[in-house]
């Protein structure tokens, strides 16, 4: 299968909801959707209500909430909600992969081209009509890992004070 078709699917796909639902670029989509592009984070949804918060001072929460899910719908966004506990919102909605810091639940973008040659692969060899995938690398972030190893080394100095004391 030939990755430009699937991305034409998508975009046909997209372009039908927006006008089945009726859809148009509100001053609050679209602010969510600036403030996002600009920080360049994976927000939680209470962050971008924070953020946006500044400029529309009576923008609910639900709205926000409703705002993202429709902009990721129509694929301005992505919405990330594997593997960590709360749902974030990627400013880039391009296909990339992402890595998740298991302890502080950090997510960046993984420096690495997606491999959409498994998506045709597979394609060929199931019944399934292949849309997309996800991958979600887990590991420690910098700051968390250098925190693990600092804890590990007092641990390890404790155990040997106890040792000696004996």
């Amino acid at each position: 299968m030939n990755p430009h078709h699937a991305e034409q699917r998508k975009a046909v796909r997209r372009s039908d909801r927006m006008k089945a639902r009726q859809l148009r670029m509100t001053r609050q989509r679209k602010l969510i959707l600036e403030e996002l592009r600009k920080i360049k984070r994976h927000l939680s949804a209470d962050e971008v209500y924070e953020v946006v918060r500044k400029q529309l001072p009576r923008i609910s929460l639900g709205t926000v909430y409703r705002n993202l899910e429709v902009l990721s719908e129509l694929g301005e966004i992505q919405k990330l909600e594997y593997g960590g506990a709360v749902k974030r919102f990627d400013w880039n909605p391009a296909q990339h992969y992402h890595i998740r810091c298991l302890e502080c639940g950090r997510i960046d973008d993984a420096p690495i081209p997606p491999l959409a040659h498994m998506e045709s692969r597979l394609q060929g060899i199931t019944d399934y009509q292949i849309d997309g995938h996800h991958f979600e690398f887990v590991g420690l972030c910098p700051v968390c890992a250098e925190k693990s190893a600092d804890y590990m080394v007092d641990k390890l100095k404790k155990i040997r004070l106890d040792a000696d004391s004996r």
